[in-house]
Parts: C-alpha cells; structure tokens; sequence
C-alpha cells in the first residue's frame, strides 16, 4: 500500500486492538488522533516511508504492549511520555533519524514493563541513559513464574512481528517470551564509559553496544547478567583487559569485542573456549588463544578459578601459588637444616660422652686383665 495514513483511523482506535500495516510505502506524517479509551494492544508501522514526529497522543493508549515504527524516516528525540504507558513491553524505533541526548528520567516508574528496546541506526548522542537502567524493572529480576503455560503454550506477547539483529543476525519474531528482554542501542553516537550500574539488568537476554563512541574499560558488572545470550560491544573505544567475570556467563552463545583497544589475556574457561578470533580481531594488544599472539610468560598463567573447574586442570594452582609454596618449602629447608645440625652435634656429643668414656673403661679392663 502507498499513500498517507488517514487521520481517522485513530478514531477506530476505541475498537481495534492490533494495527499492522508494516512493510508498505506509506508516507507522511502519523495519525496525531489517539483517545482517551482506546484499545489498541499493538501497533506496527515498521518499513515504510513515514516521516514526522512521534504522536504525544499515544500516551493516551494506556493498553499499549508494543509500539514497533522501525525503518522509516522519522525525525524526533527520544519519546520520553512514552514512559507512563503501564503495559508497554516492546518498543522498537531502530533505522529512523531520532537525535539528541536521552535525559534521565523524572520518575523512577518510567517504562515498567518494559522488555525490549531497539534504538539502534539513529543519531543518538550522549552518554548511555543509564537513568533508565534503575526504572525498567522487567530486566532486573528472573521471574520464573512468568514462564507459565496456557493451554500448554509458552505465555508470549502475540503478534508482534518485529525485527531484531540478535547473535549478529537479522531475525524476525512473530511471538516473544513473557521473559525475553533485549537492549539494542548500537550504530549511535553514544559516549562516555559504560556505567556499572547495568550490571543490575539481570534477565538481558541481549545487549547490544556496538559501533559507537564507548570509552573506559569494560565493567566486570556484566557478569552479573547471567541470563545472557548475545553480548556485542565492537566497534567501539573501549580500552583495558576483558573482565574474568564475563566466564560466569554460561549461556553466551554469541560475543564480540572486536575493533576496539582492548589489551590483555583473553579469559579462557566456559563459554570462552567456543569463541573465535573474529570476536576479537583489530584490538592490537590482546593476546591469547584463540589468536595467534601469545602473551609469553603470561600465558602459562590461568584465567580464573573459572576456567581451572571448567577445563580440569591437574593441578589448578597460580604462579603466586607456587612461589609461596618454594618460599615454605626453602624455609622449612632452612630451619630443618639448622634443627638437624643442632640435633645431631648434642646427639653426637652425647653419644661421645657416653659410649666413649663405657669404651675406655672397657679397654683398661682388658689391659688390666692381662697384667694379672
């Protein structure tokens, strides 16, 4: 279909509970008229022409799950009134011209439920809105009662339909999980450090940071987030060695840090040991399998108690280790070599002293004996 999106169709909105009208060409501006009351569970305008701003009006669709309006040529900031919507899971804004820095927000409620956010292929700038990281609560527990069965399905959020690149991928779901969370905020012009604080977002199940402006060291607070599946943060600035926490992630299927100026050991261990060198590639200073640069001495040296368990070394014990153990066996030597030579010069005087003096008695017996 071509065309604009009629303004009436807004006033459908009491009624209609799910608007797909993706992979199209239309064009111009979208419908400003969202009421009070409205049904509307999902809206899907993703690959299409449409230009514009972001309706306000939308905050009026309080039964809002998904709002996907990807891949189009919208030209707005971050729509930040979207955070009252109380039901909002999934909000997709990737391949468009949003612009400007994403303030923290003024309530520590703003997006809820919030599982999926992809605001990748714009023009976002400055630091990462890690405000929001202490707000979208739906990332920050695993809720295994979510995984309930209705009818022995899996709960998902119906009919989505939309597209995320996950492991490097373009994938299309028409069905998520209840418990599947993912933040995609590459192919910006974020920068500044990555914030600890994201370590707090344990049920991610993706997080994209790639190809933008990232400074600083990689937090080892990411290894908190061990649901993780998909963690991508080439491209980047990033400078520093790879954390050892990130071996607890033991659902890691997919990890890049390529293109960055990471030095160091690479962590060995789990799910470190499936990754290849494209994971790593252009990062000048690192070392290690699965490159071909070894790190000399360093390289005899184990990653962490993570990698002894996991690859079940003979004998897991560190450098330090050892050279503790020489310097208490050298000492021991030592003391043992003074004990023992005290000991045995008052044993061998004694034993003198002693079966000497029994010795010459003896021997003037003898003589004695002889005499007579």
């Amino acid at each position: 279909m071509s065309g604009i999106i009629p303004q009436c169709l807004g006033s459908f909105a009491d009624s209609l509970e799910l608007l797909n009208l993706r992979n199209n060409k239309l064009h111009g501006p979208i419908p400003q008229t969202y009421n009070n009351g409205t049904q509307l569970t999902m809206i899907n305008l993703s690959q299409n022409q449409l230009q514009g701003s972001v309706p306000r009006s939308l905050v009026n669709c309080s039964l809002l799950e998904s709002l996907d309006l990807g891949n189009n040529h919208i030209n707005d900031i971050f729509p930040f009134w979207l955070k009252t919507l109380p039901e909002l899971k999934v909000l997709i804004l990737r391949f468009n011209r949003f612009h400007g820095a994403i303030l923290n927000p003024n309530s520590s409620f703003a997006f809820p439920k919030l599982q999926i956010l992809d605001l990748s292929h714009n023009g976002f700038t400055g630091k990462l809105p890690s405000g929001y990281f202490h707000t979208w609560t739906a990332m920050k527990t695993i809720d295994v009662n979510q995984l309930t069965y209705v009818g022995g399905v899996v709960s998902v959020v119906n009919n989505v339909n939309l597209t995320l690149t996950n492991k490097g991928v373009e994938i299309v779901y028409l069905y998520i999980l209840n418990v599947f969370t993912a933040i995609d905020l590459s192919s910006n012009r974020f920068e500044g450090e990555i914030p600890e604080s994201i370590g707090i977002l344990k049920s991610l199940h993706m997080l994209n940071l790639s190809n933008n402006n990232l400074i600083g060291q990689i937090p080892s607070s990411l290894g908190n987030l061990t649901e993780l599946e998909s963690l991508d943060l080439s491209r980047n600035k990033l400078s520093g060695e790879i954390p050892q926490q990130l071996t607890q992630l033991t659902f890691l299927e997919f990890f890049n840090v390529s293109h960055n100026q990471l030095t160091g050991l690479i962590p060995r261990g789990r799910q470190f040991n499936t990754f290849e060198n494209n994971s790593y590639e252009v990062n000048s200073g690192l070392c290690g399998d699965p490159l071909s640069k070894k790190c000399g001495n360093f390289e005899a040296s184990p990653s962490s108690k993570f990698e002894q368990d996991d690859d079940h070394s003979w004998f897991p014990i560190s450098k330090s280790d050892w050279i503790v153990i020489c310097m208490g066996y050298g000492g021991g030597l030592v003391v043992g070599l003074i004990v023992g030579n005290a000991l045995t010069t008052r044993y061998h005087e004694w034993f003198i002293s002693t079966f000497g003096r029994n010795q010459k008695k003896q021997g003037r017996k003898k003589k004695s004996g002889r005499r007579n």
